[in-house]
């Protein structure tokens, strides 16, 4: 039974709520159902409880609308039922007068509503079209957080390098616990996109996750920010104003920039760390929450505890655990994966059919610095999609920043892996061997062992590619 049920597709939001009405009394059942089909509903009948019982656990349905007092299996045996096999769905009772204590009961239970009879047409249809809000609402969370999941996986993170692999080993192993998590790097190299990771894969992933950055705010209004404020708390507090840590009470809390929070945020943002409750500006009232934070900075916050522009009982408690990110340019093999995503990424948005990128426009991007990490090269490829016009992302379509660095590889005498791209794999193990035996001072033994191929191959390969 339980296979059949996978047999079907699950519904989305544009496809008709599926309804079960099971009732002792033939006529009635197919009276409801008229109703409900003449509004777009695909109403499915059964005419007793076992029977509406085996069609709950073969198939899949929004809304049930079971009688109540039924022989054999009566509605709160459905009830039951239902809410084991479809968890997903609501389940309205129809009741006679004399048992509308019981309906409630069934409500208590787990039931949307219930009707009484005589059914009325508009009534039947408030009441489904109540619960079907209730099912298609349920749906929509659950694929908003399939979309998070999709997108903040660990296994979303776009690396092949041994340095973002360690990252990742890391993050895993902090996600699932309630650490406090100082996430350090450069502007650019995606700590908001690792916080919402860290979150996505917690246990508070259906909770809220928000943002907020301390270099973005003025000292005057971070407060008011951070804790909420009260109506008359300063000239401009014209209404209550809930505060982040309160909104997102349960959730994580992401502090950005936390190296530009000026002192006496400092000094509060301490005592709701130690305390874990809040107070409103203007107010003298306590809040218990219940809040990770994760923070990030482009700073050298040890360097400015030493300076005394940032607390050092404050730095503490914040670095529970540290994830540092590392620079674009010292994680070179994910160049070409992230330009690949947002290749394609681009490509979607802009209604283009981009296939492939030079080997020419690949060796720039991997001589370049990347001073502005991914989201400078995030930029520099959306730049080269807006301006391509022959679905091949080359040299004529870079912007002027790579534009230079091709004009510096070209005059420079100097080599590096990104001029093998595009190369022959013949070219590139004349290049292993070349550069081996440089590392080996020539000797051409511990070459060979560095390679892990047998002296005489390497004799002859020296041989063939005349590196004599």
């Amino acid at each position: 039974m339980v296979d059949a049920k996978k047999t079907e597709s699950e519904n989305d939001n544009t496809s008709p709520i599926r309804v079960l009405i099971i009732d002792n009394d033939k006529h009635h059942a197919q009276a409801m159902s008229e109703i409900l089909e003449r509004v777009g509903y695909d109403c499915i009948q059964a005419t007793s409880g076992p029977e509406g019982a085996i069609k709950i656990d073969q198939h899949n349905y929004d809304v049930v609308i079971t009688d109540l007092m039924m022989n054999d299996i009566d509605g709160m045996q459905v009830l039951s039922r239902a809410k084991e096999s479809l968890p997903n769905c609501e389940v309205i009772m129809v009741t006679g007068h004399g048992t509308i204590p019981k309906a409630v009961e069934a409500m208590q239970k787990g039931a949307f509503t219930f009707i009484e009879k005589p059914i009325h047409a508009d009534g039947l249809r408030a009441a489904t079209e109540k619960a079907a809000d209730a099912v298609r609402l349920r749906q929509t969370n659950l694929d908003l957080h399939k979309r998070l999941d999709e997108k903040f996986g660990f296994d979303r993170i776009i690396y092949t390098s041994t340095e973002m692999q360690a990252v990742i080993d890391r993050l895993k192993r902090i996600a699932p616990t309630e650490a406090r998590v100082l996430i350090t790097g450069q502007n650019g190299t995606g700590k908001e996109l690792v916080a919402q990771a860290i979150h996505q894969n917690s246990p508070r992933k259906k909770k809220r996750f928000v943002a907020v950055n301390f270099a973005a705010l003025s000292e005057h209004l971070l407060e008011s920010e951070l804790f909420g404020h009260i109506r008359g708390a300063y000239t401009d507090a014209s209404t209550d104003r809930v505060g982040r840590f309160e909104y997102v009470d349960g959730g994580t809390l992401f502090l950005d920039e936390v190296g530009d929070m000026p002192m006496p945020t400092q000094i509060k943002l301490l005592r709701v760390l130690e305390s874990g409750e809040i107070t409103r500006v203007g107010e003298n009232k306590h809040f218990k929450v219940n809040v990770r934070v994760l923070s990030a900075t482009n700073r050298d916050l040890e360097q400015a505890v030493a300076a005394g522009t940032f607390r050092e009982d404050l730095y503490h408690r914040l670095k529970v655990v540290t994830i540092a990110l590392p620079r674009l340019a010292e994680r070179r093999d994910d160049i070409v994966p992230l330009l690949d995503q947002f290749r394609k990424e681009f490509s979607k948005q802009y209604g283009k059919s981009i296939k492939s990128v030079s080997p020419e426009v690949i060796k720039r991007l991997f001589a370049y610095d990347w001073p502005g990490n991914i989201r400078q090269l995030r930029n520099f490829v959306e730049t080269m999609v807006v301006l391509d016009t022959d679905d091949l992302l080359d040299i004529d379509d870079l912007p002027p920043e790579l534009a230079e660095v091709e004009m510096a590889v070209e005059n420079s005498a100097q080599s590096g892996p990104w001029d093998l791209i595009g190369q022959s794999m013949e070219q590139i193990e004349c290049w292993a061997i070349k550069e081996t035996l440089k590392l080996a001072n020539g000797n051409r033994e511990e070459a060979a062992r560095l390679l892990k191929i047998g002296a005489r191959t390497l004799y002859r390969k020296i041989k063939e590619y005349e590196l004599n």
